[in-house]
C-alpha cells in the first residue's frame, strides 16, 4: 500500500498526484519571460495544461505566477471546481484552447 505522505499535491486543484498520473512541473515564470532556472510546482497534466489554455505567458509572468494567484481567476475556478470532483487519474480528451472565450 502506497504511503501517502509520499503523495504530492497538485498545488490547484488539490487533488494527490499519484506517480502513476499524467502530471507536469509548471514554471510559475515562464521560461521565456525569464522563469528558466526559477520556481516551478508539481500539477497535474489536465491543470497545467488548462493554465496554459486560459493565460497568455505575459499573464503568468505579470499577475498569475503563484498557485495562489492561478486560483483566483474565475475562468480558472470553475475548472479547479469542476476537476477536483474527478479521481486523480482523470484526463480528458477535449481539444483545442480556450483563451479568450
Amino acid at each position: 500500500m502506497p504511503d501517502d505522505s509520499q503523495t504530492p499535491t497538485c498545488p490547484l486543484c488539490l487533488r494527490p498526484i499519484p506517480g502513476d498520473v499524467p502530471q507536469s512541473l509548471h514554471h510559475l515564470i515562464p521560461k521565456l519571460k525569464g522563469g528558466k532556472g526559477g520556481p516551478v510546482v508539481l500539477l497535474h497534466h489536465i491543470c497545467h495544461r488548462e493554465v496554459h489554455r486560459t493565460f497568455t505567458e505575459a499573464e503568468l509572468a505579470r499577475q498569475y505566477n503563484t498557485p495562489e494567484a492561478i486560483r483566483t481567476d474565475p475562468r480558472m475556478a470553475r475548472f479547479l471546481d469542476w476537476v477536483a470532483k474527478r479521481p486523480p487519474g482523470f484526463a480528458s480528451k477535449v481539444p483545442g484552447k480556450r483563451r479568450g472565450r
